[in-house]
């Protein structure tokens, strides 16, 4: 089961640096351990997702929009 996306997402922490996601499996450890706000609602979305393309009920593209939708919200993506 293809579990990386096909494309990077590229997070950045301000002058912590960017970090680079190449699946859910990554998403979900930085929305878990890393995320500086853990009430949005792109952000429960994107956690669902992706545990849901690591069990195999969605695609890895699922869960990497809504995982893109998520750093929108948060405001970490790059400029």
């Amino acid at each position: 089961m293809q579990t990386s996306w096909q494309k990077p997402v590229r997070v950045a922490f301000g002058h912590l640096g960017t970090e680079v996601i190449n699946g859910p499996f990554e998403a979900l450890a930085l929305l878990t351990d890393r995320w500086p706000d853990m009430r949005g609602p792109h952000f429960v979305k994107a956690r669902s997702a992706c545990r849901a393309a690591l069990d195999g009920r969605r695609s890895p593209e699922e869960a990497r929009q809504q995982f893109e939708q998520a750093v929108s919200e948060a405001q970490l993506h790059l400029n």
